[in-house]
């Protein structure tokens, strides 16, 4: 997932979490403690499934699936197994195949945790090796995002997909929702006749007339990867093995977009071994999807806000496939060693961008990255979690998702530059590539990690490294790489100059006439948010009327560009972007968006009542994820 919650989140939301209503103390007695750190009520220390098969309709008009959950279990002879579960309605359950099902007594034990849900208990026999639980999903499920056909693209089609990381795969499935157990999955759907139905496994190219789909994922994956998403569907093919699923509307776009996946993945098999997937298509969803984009396997959801057409934004792809070898491939056992799958993915996004447009643009990406991870660390400092400043975490009765930070996307990343830094890019790759086919297809500790960078890398070639002061420190250490680019010290310069009260865009030529300085096609996307953000909050209206004259901060098509230029409209109450603001908010659900221009409107008197009102207004519009947080944001 790139870059899932930013500062904001850390400051306004995520620090509630640890008020939340602590886990029933009757389910503590009841369930192993260690694996309720894991977020997970389940017993797969004792029974795990390894193959889970689901038979689910897919019902629009009234927002449910429904049918049946079959799980083959791994039982080594015990008599109870359990599942999590969350905002799900359960009919029954059975035990045996589907030629010989019998009934079985089931419980849901526990009052409802707001995290986790509840766990429920299954009994068993010594030999089970199959059972079967008959459910329904409800309006509270909310991996689900159900979309009006006024939320698509089409304007005529209605769209569902699911959202399932960190631990919301169980409000849609009963499921041992742990990401140390990966399992395989197969499913059939219903569907309507004219929708295609897509998932994180094989897909179809076409629709079929019977709106009956089967999927297969034959590698083991950890639950929250186990992905669904069904619409008005379209297929372009870009190679052999990678392409686009989108509406109709989008593909012409979308094909001109990621023309350069190709390259990239050639790049990622270049660096790090083959892709273990087979196929790796995108899927293009409604602006509703709360993130930039999710690494579910052969499919990763995209945000359609990285259609810039200018190609700007597409190492939000890069990342994604990473995944496919640092989160997929290798996955973090508990939601502690988060950072495993996002330092080692971020680092790898980098590497794949250098090949595609060079080191001094990949270079200015990862400084980009960077300066948010500074601003991070300084509110994490002064928040209620200064501990989240770790690279391994302790999220113990806290939501997973107070661990997505840019800590463990961006520190994470560069306490990886800096070991390549010390012991040079050649060992660094094959210790990577090394790493990630000792490690294929399973799940993996911070403390497994240590030991093998020990021992295949650092005393193999007798380096000496300080990796506790990375991954148990909270700040940024001192012997951080540190990237240097002079069009950004350029820009902030710039920036400086223009708040002092220099015109910016005019020179005198020989005879003494003005002209503009410069085009804005000068400079790259990264150079100009790094211009806007070192712009001050007190800017007069004159100057912001200016900015805009000159550089259309406001109609840029590019949403990290009209991001950044809001927050700062917000602040300086620069009133003629705010319907630009307001559109960007009814038609854009991306939560790294959306979030931090919500909390920026409620710290103002001047646009408090436009945040609520506007909220309210287009809450509909956006994932049950994005629309939470912002609800505590604004403290509604």
């Amino acid at each position: 997932m790139k870059r899932v919650i930013g500062y904001y989140m850390l400051l306004l939301v995520l620090s509630a979490a640890c008020s939340q209503t602590e886990v029933n103390q009757k389910n503590e007695k009841e369930t192993n403690v260690s694996l309720i750190q894991n977020h997970s009520f389940s017993n797969i220390d004792e029974v795990h499934t390894t193959h889970l098969h689901l038979d689910l309709n897919v019902d629009f008009q009234n927002k449910r699936l429904k049918g049946v959950a079959r799980h083959h279990l791994n039982n080594p002879g015990f008599q109870e197994v359990k599942f999590d579960i969350k905002s799900l309605k359960i009919n029954k359950v059975t035990l045996g195949t589907e030629t010989k099902e019998s009934i079985t007594n089931h419980e849901i034990k526990g009052e409802i945790d707001p995290i986790l849900g509840q766990a429920l208990h299954v009994k068993i026999e010594p030999d089970t090796k199959y059972v079967n639980i008959y459910y329904e999903t409800t309006e509270d499920s909310d991996a689900l995002d159900w979309l009006d056909s006024s939320l698509t693209s089409s304007k005529n089609k209605p769209f569902l997909y699911t959202q399932g990381q960190a631990i919301l795969t169980r409000t849609w499935i009963p499921i041992q929702d742990a990401p140390s157990n990966r399992i395989t999955y197969s499913a059939d759907l219903t569907v309507p006749n004219d929708l295609m139905a897509v998932m994180s496994a094989t897909n179809p190219q076409n629709k079929n007339k019977q709106g009956k789909y089967h999927f297969e994922m034959q590698q083991p994956i950890p639950c929250y990867l186990i992905a669904l998403a069904v619409g008005d569907l379209v297929y372009g093919k870009l190679s052999e093995n990678t392409g686009v699923y989108c509406e109709p509307e989008l593909l012409a776009s979308s094909m001109y977009e990621f023309v350069d996946l190709p390259d990239m993945m050639n790049a990622a098999e270049k660096l790090y071994g083959r892709y273990a997937w087979e196929q790796y298509d995108l899927l293009i969803l409604p602006y509703s999807f709360p993130f930039g984009g999710m690494e579910n396997p052969r499919l990763t959801f995209a945000n359609p806000t990285l259609l810039a057409g200018d190609r700007s934004l597409v190492s939000v792809i890069a990342h994604e496939l990473a995944h496919s070898w640092s989160g997929n491939l290798v996955t973090n056992k508990t939601w502690n060693d988060f950072w495993l799958n996002e330092g080692f993915t971020v680092y790898f996004e980098n590497r794949i961008m250098e090949e595609i447009i060079g080191k001094k643009g990949a270079d200015n990406l990862a400084l980009v990255e960077f300066f948010e991870l500074e601003e991070e660390m300084e509110r994490i400092a002064s928040s209620t979690h200064p501990e989240d400043g770790h690279l391994f975490l302790d999220l113990n009765k806290r939501n997973p998702d107070d661990g997505m930070t840019d800590v463990a996307y961006v520190k994470g990343a560069f306490f990886l530059k800096t070991i390549e830094s010390v012991v040079g890019r050649g060992k660094m790759d094959n210790f990577l590539e090394d790493y990630f086919n000792h490690f294929k297809f399973t799940s993996v500790s911070t403390e497994d990690f240590i030991r093998y960078l020990n021992k295949e890398l650092l005393e193999k070639y007798n380096f000496s490294f300080n990796y506790d002061e990375w991954i148990y420190g909270k700040g940024i250490p001192e012997n951080c790489l540190r990237i240097k680019s002079n069009s950004f010290q350029h820009m902030e310069e710039m920036a400086y100059r223009f708040a002092k009260g220099e015109n910016i865009f005019l020179i005198h030529n020989e005879s003494k006439n003005k002209e503009k300085a410069f085009k804005r096609t000068q400079y790259s996307v990264q150079e100009w948010l790094t211009f806007i953000r070192n712009l001050p909050e007190d800017l007069t209206f004159a100057q912001m009327a200016l900015l805009d004259d000159e550089l259309s901060f406001t109609t840029w098509t590019n949403a990290e560009i009209q991001f950044e230029w809001f927050l700062k409209a917000i602040s300086t109450n620069y009133e003629t972007a705010y319907p630009a603001l307001k559109s960007f908010l009814e038609k854009v659900g991306r939560r790294k968006f959306i979030l931090p221009l919500y909390a920026k409107m409620y710290k103002y008197d001047h646009s408090k009542k436009n945040a609520v009102d506007w909220f309210l207004l287009f809450k509909s519009n956006y994932h049950a994820v994005s629309s939470n947080s912002i609800e505590q944001a604004l403290e509604l």
